[in-house]
């Protein structure tokens, strides 16, 4: 065999072993318990540009902020959403006034490929509550660029409100 197959053919190998550890990762998170709480406070990372050459020229991205009521039963209230940018400045609050969500409700918020304020380290602050324990929703945040572009990154827990 020569050097250049035997190297296609451990790339190979190498390609299915990353496969194969990403499904069993993916399988892994799929099987976490639920959390209840009755409100969280979550950050989510945007990243308003990236950068995909040496030369540090950006690429505006859209991002779209979405937040989803996973409880079947119960509603909850977003309190607050803040844009804030890489220097952690607030840009921008989304909400003047909490906003409930029915159960299974989905809501969101876009942010333009024109909007330069955030830069690459921009985040959001989404705060919600709710009268009692319900499953906690799913917070993230999709960027999406040229040339077909996409990720998502998810939000964290950074502060749990006390039963």
């Amino acid at each position: 065999m020569t050097g250049t197959k035997q190297y296609e053919i451990r790339f190979l190998v190498c390609c299915i072993y990353i496969a194969l550890a990403t499904l069993f990762t993916c399988d892994s998170l799929a099987a976490e318990e639920y959390i209840l709480s009755k409100g969280q406070t979550v950050y989510v990372p945007v990243y308003s540009n990236i950068y995909s050459s040496a030369k540090k020229v950006p690429i505006d991205l859209a991002n779209i902020l979405s937040i989803r009521n996973t409880d079947t039963a119960h509603t909850i209230r977003v309190t607050a959403v803040d844009y804030y940018n890489s220097k952690g400045t607030l840009v921008k609050s989304h909400y003047t006034k909490s906003t409930t969500m029915a159960p299974l409700e989905s809501t969101h918020i876009f942010l333009s490929n024109r909007e330069k304020e955030g830069g690459f380290g921009a985040n959001f602050i989404v705060k919600w509550e709710s009268d009692k324990e319900v499953n906690a929703p799913i917070v993230e945040c999709v960027m999406a660029g040229s040339e077909g572009r996409v990720f998502v990154t998810s939000g964290r827990v950074i502060k749990t409100t006390e039963k």
